[in-house]
């Protein structure tokens, strides 16, 4: 028995942060309502102000990969969190400023570039911290964060802006940020550095395949060659560009969540946006416990079966089809139905969530940050496409018949992708490349 279990410890604190990205993301969402009514925005508007966040988050994910990997996941992730808590804080101040419209698009921008090296720092983390046989629950756990935000933070913000108006929804969220980087800062550490792992916990990690030094001051034996990789070199990998489309199908799903859920319950269903907050957390707690779930199934096969690639795809492929259960809510007229059939929808999107793990697993060792990036910056593109999209349904229809179909669908086409796509579930090497002056000027013995 291990008496250190620090790697659990840290693992709470990447999934902490994670959710609060999530929360500070979905403000919009809560406060959309009452914040269009007042400051005159329509459909389309609204539209573009969701989407404007994943045109950033997109963006700067593959160079905040590339920070993620150069200074290292505590000094990235803080600074993140505190630059984005501000953008969150000052949307809620929005109506004070001419041209409230471009100001939110900017603000909502900035919110997506200051997010995005959550997901690249959490992919170190989990492969530095977590030996292979745990990295399907650490990951399932970590990607459980945006169901647990929106079923904690959804209540709230709904509360907020009942009791208080739209614009405190913002200043407490931002507020909130702030503090947990303070705590980010105190308590995060990479293995070979944290003052509480024991040498029998380090020497576990190892010897399941963790990267313990990943991130340390003392270089690992790879970390003189983490320039060796170009994210060209991640697609020339049929496997990575597979679980690359999967992530864009996914994030769509979520992204209608994340986005349009609350204001379908509204416009669609007649709800309060009081009730509207507390219902769309039902959903969002099924997606939590799929979420959590499918970690120690997958796990539990490999263990099982000795094979990466069923444990990995089996949970997936069963997730996603479950997700097309929302198309069947166009056909039920009891809000309790359409409650049900989005909480299994929701149930199997978290099921089918194993990018992380599966980038944990496939990743080059010397380019993880950049390949989580890369991976969340695809899987983000639906941020810009999905929202966007169902606006211009919203706007030309007057329903969400067809934007339940067109986001339902997105999960065949992932479990397409991993099976006839992805194949074996391995990890990717990237070949060392050599520096010229090494070749003119060989070390001596």
């Amino acid at each position: 028995m291990l008496r250190s279990r620090q790697r659990y410890f840290i693992l709470s604190l990447i999934t902490i942060v994670l959710a609060f990205s999530t929360g500070d993301r979905a403000t919009l969402s809560i406060a959309g309502s009452g914040m269009s009514k007042e400051l005159g925005l329509d459909s389309v508007q609204m539209g573009w102000l969701f989407s404007s966040f994943a045109w950033a988050y997109v963006l700067a994910h593959v160079p905040a990969g590339w920070l993620v990997d150069r200074l290292g996941v505590k000094r990235t992730v803080f600074f993140g969190l505190v630059l984005w808590s501000l953008c969150t804080m000052f949307m809620g101040a929005a109506a004070w400023f001419v041209a409230v419209f471009a100001v939110l698009l900017v603000l909502r921008f900035l919110l997506g570039t200051f997010e995005a090296p959550v997901g690249p720092a959490s992919g170190r983390v989990i492969a530095a911290w977590f030996p292979s046989t745990e990295r399907g629950m650490a990951g399932a756990i970590f990607n459980s964060a945006q169901y647990v935000s929106l079923a904690l933070f959804t209540p709230l913000m709904g509360w907020l802006d009942h009791m208080f108006g739209w614009e405190h929804v913002f200043s407490v969220m931002g507020g909130l940020g702030l503090l947990l980087a303070l705590f980010w800062w105190r308590f995060y550490a990479a293995p070979a550095e944290h003052p509480h792992v024991t040498q029998e916990e380090l020497e576990y990690i190892r010897e399941g395949g963790g990267l313990t030094d990943l991130g340390s001051r003392v270089p690992d034996n790879h970390s003189t060659n983490e320039s060796s990789g170009r994210i060209v070199d991640l697609f020339k990998s049929r496997m990575l560009c597979g679980i690359f489309l999967a992530q864009y199908c996914i994030s769509a799903i979520t992204w209608f969540f994340v986005s349009w859920f609350p204001t379908y319950l509204v416009h669609d269903r007649g709800m309060t946006i009081l009730t509207a907050g507390f219902v769309a957390s039902v959903p969002a707690i099924c997606g939590c416990i799929g979420g959590v779930s499918t970690g120690f199934v997958t796990d539990s096969l490999f263990k099982r079966t000795g094979s990466l690639t069923l444990a990995r795809k089996l949970p997936i492929t069963i997730g996603l089809l479950l997700t097309t259960a929302m198309i069947a809510c166009n056909f039920v007229t009891s809000d309790w139905a359409v409650i049900a059939l989005m909480s299994l929808a929701f149930f199997g999107k978290g099921f089918g969530s194993l990018g992380w793990t599966v980038v944990a697993d496939t990743a080059p060792r010397q380019m993880i940050g950049r390949t989580g990036g890369v991976f969340n910056a695809i899987g983000n593109i639906a941020g810009i496409t999905t929202p966007v999209i169902i606006g211009y349904i919203l706007e030309s229809t007057g329903s969400f018949h067809w934007a339940l179909v067109y986001v339902g669908l997105h999960g065949i086409v992932a479990v397409f992708s991993y099976w006839v796509i992805v194949g074996r579930i391995r990890r990717f090497e990237i070949a060392d490349r050599i520096h010229p002056a090494q070749l003119a000027s060989p070390k001596l013995s």
